[in-house]
């Protein structure tokens, strides 16, 4: 028998599964979210019922083998860490995906859980969001001989965890800087982060805003988002009708202050004709009038 852990409750007490989701937007990009500590499967001691996580290396295995052709893959990190195990194998298996992979720390991406950015080809921080990095710690029991060897255990471990980080940070941070941050507990916001090569961007609210609207869009099966249309009829009609507006000005403004601004001034007068027309013309018309 399985059953999923739900560790996480609501404001009523009642229990959320939100450990991991895994979404595919359109074809070609997978949503993986990891909102919970990273833990492997246990084992009821008084039942023997196997307790489920989502968050194990096996259960992340499963959802990428699920999404095989994807070429994108948009991990969103708010965890408080967990097993190292685990971490390094769901590492591994990111690792692996032909896909590329952004990673962006929504809150915490702490211990364990910053394991997960260093296999990612890119790591986008939200503003506020923070990366907490530590040396590793154990539970031991046994006589001294047992836990000295314990603490030289953890000392080798830690040799080869450091290289994780070493590696994706490249020539920003040295192995003495980070054993000094790690031994410290070190909590780094997201500035911090790119200083030391742990983050590439910080992403401010509105900007991851318009991610989120992306990335919605292409869960519809949409498509990329839409730039937005320029009407064809505008963008013609409006240089043509400007120059008809300044022409049509030009030429009425000018008569309109002619006939406004002074009126005694008469319009343009015909030639006058010669006085011999003129005499003439009183003649046919004295006839027309029968007054000669």
């Amino acid at each position: 028998m399985k059953t999923i852990r739900q560790r996480t409750v609501d404001a009523h007490g009642r229990p959320v599964r939100q450990m991991i989701e895994a979404k595919q937007s359109a074809d070609t990009a997978l949503e993986l979210y990891i909102y919970d500590d990273i833990e492997p499967d246990e084992r009821n001691w008084w039942t023997g019922e196997v307790i489920e996580s989502e968050t194990s290396a096996a259960a992340i295995k499963a959802v990428l083998d699920e999404h095989k052709d994807v070429e994108q893959i948009n991990l969103y990190v708010n965890s408080r860490g967990g097993s190292v195990l685990e971490a390094m194998g769901i590492r591994a298996h990111l690792l692996r995906h032909p896909a590329k992979k952004t990673a962006y720390v929504d809150g915490w991406a702490a211990s364990a859980a910053s394991f997960l950015l260093t296999a990612c080809d890119e790591v986008l921080m939200l503003t506020g969001s923070m990366q907490m990095i530590h040396t590793m710690w154990t539970i031991v029991a046994g006589n001294a001989k047992e836990l000295r060897k314990a603490a030289d255990d953890l000392d080798r471990i830690m040799v080869g965890n450091r290289q994780m980080y070493l590696e994706k940070a490249g020539d920003k941070l040295t192995e003495e800087k980070l054993i000094e941050l790690m031994d410290a507990e070190t909590w780094l916001n997201a500035t911090e982060c790119i200083e030391l090569g742990l983050a590439d961007r910080v992403l401010a609210a509105a900007e991851y805003n318009k991610i989120k609207q992306k990335i919605t869009f292409a869960m519809l099966g949409l498509g990329p988002e839409p730039e937005p249309e320029i009407d064809p009829v505008e963008e013609v009609s409006e240089p043509e009708t400007e120059p008809e507006e300044i022409e049509t000005e030009t030429v009425i403004e000018p008569s309109q202050e002619t006939d406004e601004g002074d009126p005694e001034e008469a319009p343009p007068q015909q030639e006058e004709a010669p006085p011999s027309q003129n005499l003439l013309a009183a003649f046919v018309r004295a006839a027309e009038r029968k007054e000669l």
